[in-house]
């Protein structure tokens, strides 16, 4: 774990060529065409596009869409579109490690390789371009597969303090323990993802078809405002967010 106040990373080394991936497909069930749809007088797309042309150890920005509409707005916020996603890579059931293989396998049959991928998703739209360079600079510094940015977990959604339902309606705590941790203070700390950045090493995606292989990492992110598009209770909030960033 880094700390999130650490300061943005120099420019990657020449021999560790890292693609920025954003996926961004034409249909959305929560949101319909929220990846186009404007928040804030501009596309959802481009937010996560300047924070990724901004950042400094990309080598590369592609966008993976399969939507003509989306891949124009790419092209205006200055990343490249070098291929359509075909469209069964477009289902809201398509696991992401298939669009990540699929963006990999095109670049490289075009002669350019890349020692990692950075997968930028459209959805979490306020991102500082540092958490991207701080992700990637612990993947590259590190033996992780992967590098995630994570939250901490508030003590009352602790692993320690949650429980299951067992078939009859009793309980059991997530861990596996007899009893909970009696108090707050013993707790160990817990993360969760937030789906901001996700660097995960050209290895475990090409050879093993894992987006996180056997040892992840994780960037402690401490960016607000923070949210996650997935609903339109989610939206309504990232456009109150986009209107105090406006004034």
């Amino acid at each position: 774990m880094k700390n999130p106040d650490q300061e943005c990373s120099p420019l990657c080394e020449r021999d560790f060529r890292v693609l920025g991936l954003i996926p961004a497909r034409g249909g959305s069930k929560g949101v319909p065409r929220k990846n186009a749809r404007l928040l804030g007088g501009k596309p959802l797309l481009c937010y996560t596009a300047e924070a990724a042309l901004k950042a400094s150890t990309l080598s590369r920005i592609v966008l993976s869409t399969d939507d003509r509409e989306i891949a124009e707005i790419g092209c205006r916020c200055g990343i490249d579109v070098p291929f359509l996603r075909p469209e069964f890579l477009a289902d809201d059931r398509t696991p992401m490690i298939a669009v990540v293989l699929h963006a990999m396998a095109k670049l490289e049959d075009e002669g350019d390789s890349f020692s990692a991928v950075c997968i930028l998703q459209p959805t979490t739209p306020f991102r500082d371009p540092c958490e991207i360079d701080a992700t990637v600079s612990i993947l590259r510094d590190s033996d992780a597969d992967c590098v995630m940015t994570v939250r901490p977990v508030p003590s009352e959604h602790n692993p320690h303090w949650v429980y299951f339902a067992n078939a009859d309606g009793s309980l059991r705590l997530s861990t596996g323990e007899a009893v909970p941790i009696p108090g707050r203070q013993a707790l160990p700390p817990a993360y969760h993802r937030d789906g901001s950045v996700y660097a995960i090493r050209r290895s475990a995606v090409m050879e093993r078809g894992t987006l996180y292989g056997d040892k992840v990492a994780g960037y402690i992110n401490g960016t607000e405002p923070f949210v996650n598009i997935d609903t339109p209770q989610d939206w309504e909030r990232a456009e109150e967010i986009a209107r105090r960033w406006q004034q």
